[in-house]
């Protein structure tokens, strides 16, 4: 979606918005940071993400700057589902290779540029064009608009310093602002500034030039005292002395110092809203850091929006064959990278669902590759290393409560719905039932629902309630006749060798999420599906089988786990009254209370697996 689109629908409902900007870190490891950073930094609800080009060394002209900032853009449009800017600059930058980040912009969904003639490369100190390259933005901007039509939303910067430069220079400055806007260029990101005053002038002075586009004003939050003074010298920007006053004795206390200038910042943002200059947007220079910006918005208490944050329930791709997407099945929930590398070569999306499951298309294992988010190391810090049934259920049971972050299965923390229902899960775990997947039943709560909600504004949700766990055969069999006391349950079992247990007779997909909103059809964007089921179960038990290689052969840890995914089911059961909350829980607890069964005696259960199979064979 174009950002001016963005900033349309946001003064048509009369709200503020805000936006982000990260640069390409210069490190594997700080990229790798990064991505985490910007995904939680989603939850804050950016309208949109601008990523910079890092400044290119003269000694090494071209390196892999723009390709850092292209990995990015992919990276934040399809896998973390943001809408994303993308720096583009002259710098070192011939028509080839210019022409080559468009084409992957375009490729990745990206339907902004930022088109800049950039900063000398770092060790020269004036600016010049490369053979074959373009000399001044507007030349970049007209070849976007030459090559491109009206598929991307031009942005270029100005500069409200321009202000203090006498008449003469400023008419200039202005002149050639407005030769970018007759271009094509369709809004205005400015340079950070601290004095207010200067910015409203520069903003009236350009409205007073005939420049109607949006204009969006830069916000650098102040982060420490050293940090303020470097960027502000790097930029060259004007500091009022009330910020010098206010911040200066206080240089040595990074604390106070953020406390202080996030007040000062935020009266900033304050004023500008409240000026009568049309401007209701803030984008935020984040430095790729993440306290100065968290408390910049909770500041101005700027709350995120649902329905900016989970337009649906899960994170949507933005790539241009997947945009339309609005269907997957549930058993990726926690594992959306995975999701997304098996199915990327689909060719079509029929009315919006994940495909046909039946299709050669639908990606083997092979082609994604399954591995674990955690190291070795990381792994045995979180995991430990457990040699018995109850420790492994003890695990699980405290991923639900949030004591530990992470579970092979989950490449994301516990989610907010999951605390609605962490203390039954808790208990299922604990008796043996180890979950790693789960919803709890949602009957009609408004989509602003701060937990459950998700989608446009002014709707309501429903959900059926959804479990997925491993159990031992013993358990298993032990469950199945209290879940076929009840007719609204149907369930799918299956072993790492392909022993199916089910009960339901039908191949089709079963709707677990639904929203329905004003003006629209029911959208179901979440369902559960036998032949998806197939996919992802071998999924699941290569992943337990990485997490057993991660100690020694011959360990009793790996020994454990090993036989766990050797002879354990994978189960997911749907519960389809969505009115009755807790009906999915009773035949657990049913279970629990015909076995007299208590988290100690876990152990013996799970042993008795190897005694039934001994009962069997003879």
């Amino acid at each position: 979606m174009k950002i001016t689109e963005k900033i349309e629908q946001a003064n048509k409902e009369g709200r503020v918005w805000w936006s982000f900007e990260y640069f390409p870190p210069r490190t594997a490891q700080g990229l790798q940071n990064l991505l985490d950073r910007i995904e939680r930094m989603r939850a804050l609800g950016p309208e949109f993400i601008d990523i910079t080009c890092r400044p290119i060394d003269a000694r090494n002209a071209g390196g892999r700057t723009s390709d850092l900032t292209s990995e990015l853009v992919k990276t934040c449009q399809s896998l973390i589902g943001i809408e994303t800017c993308m720096h583009l600059t002259c710098t070192n930058m011939p028509k080839e290779k210019v022409d080559n980040a468009l084409r992957d912009a375009k490729a990745h969904g990206c339907r902004n540029i930022l088109a800049l003639r950039g900063d000398p490369p770092a060790g020269k100190e004036e600016w010049e064009s490369v053979e074959g390259g373009f000399e001044h933005g507007i030349d970049l901007v007209k070849h976007i608009r030459k090559n491109y039509g009206d598929y991307f939303d031009i942005a270029v910067a100005g500069f409200p310093q321009t202000q203090t430069l006498p008449p003469a220079e400023r008419d200039l400055e202005m002149k050639y602002l407005k030769e970018k806007i007759d271009a094509g260029v369709n809004f205005i990101f400015t340079q950070m500034f601290y004095d207010v005053d200067m910015f409203i002038d520069w903003v009236k002075a350009v409205r007073a030039a005939g420049i109607a586009v949006p204009i969006v004003p830069g916000i650098n939050p102040i982060q420490t005292w050293n940090g303020f003074m470097r960027a502000t010298s790097l930029a060259k920007t004007i500091i009022p002395p009330k910020f010098l006053q206010a911040l200066e004795p206080h240089k040595n206390n990074d604390e106070k110092v953020r406390e202080i200038g996030t007040k000062m910042v935020a009266d900033i943002c304050r004023r500008i809203i409240a000026e009568d200059v049309g401007i209701r947007g803030l984008h935020f220079y984040t430095m790729n850091l993440e306290k100065g910006t968290k408390m910049l918005l909770e500041e101005l208490e700027f709350v995120a929006r649902v329905q900016t944050i989970k337009p649906l329930p899960w994170r949507q791709c933005l790539t241009p064959t997947r945009r339309t997407e609005t269907i997957r099945p549930i058993f990726w929930a926690n594992r959306t990278k995975s999701y997304i590398s098996r199915t990327e070569n689909w060719d079509e999306y029929p009315n919006g669902r994940f495909g046909d499951s039946r299709s050669p298309a639908y990606g083997e294992l092979d082609g994604y590759g399954v591995w674990l988010k955690q190291s070795k190391e990381e792994a045995h810090a979180l995991w430990g290393h457990p040699t018995s049934y109850a420790q492994i259920a003890r695990l699980f049971s405290k991923f639900c409560t949030k004591e530990i972050s992470a579970l092979p299965w989950s490449d994301e923390p516990p989610s907010a719905e999951m605390s609605v229902i962490s203390s039954q899960l808790g208990r299922m775990n604990e008796l043996g039932f180890l979950t790693i997947n789960s919803q709890p039943a949602v009957n009609g709560v408004r989509s602003d629902h701060p937990v459950h909600g998700w989608g446009p504004s002014k709707g309501y949700v429903y959900q059926k309630a959804y479990l997925e766990f491993f159990a031992s055969p013993a358990l298993l069999s032990t469950l199945l006749p209290y879940i076929s006391r009840d007719s609204n349950i149907t369930y799918y079992a299956i072993n790492k060798h392909g022993d199916l247990r089910t009960n339901s007779h039908s191949e089709g997909p079963n709707a677990v999420t639904w929203g329905v909103f004003p003006g629209k059809e029911i959208i179901q964007p979440t369902i559960v599906e036998a032949i998806s089921f197939m996919a992802w179960k071998d999924e699941a038990f290569e992943l337990g089988m990485q997490w057993a290689n991660l100690y020694e052969p011959g360990s009793a840890s790996r020994s454990l786990i090993t036989d766990m995914m050797e002879n354990y089911f994978l189960v997911n059961v749907v519960h389809n009254d969505f009115q009755d909350t807790e009906a999915i829980f009773r035949p657990f607890w049913a279970v629990a209370a015909e076995a007299g069964l208590e988290q100690p005696e876990i152990q013996r259960l799970s042993n008795g697996v190897r005694q039934l199979e001994v009962a069997s064979v003879a």
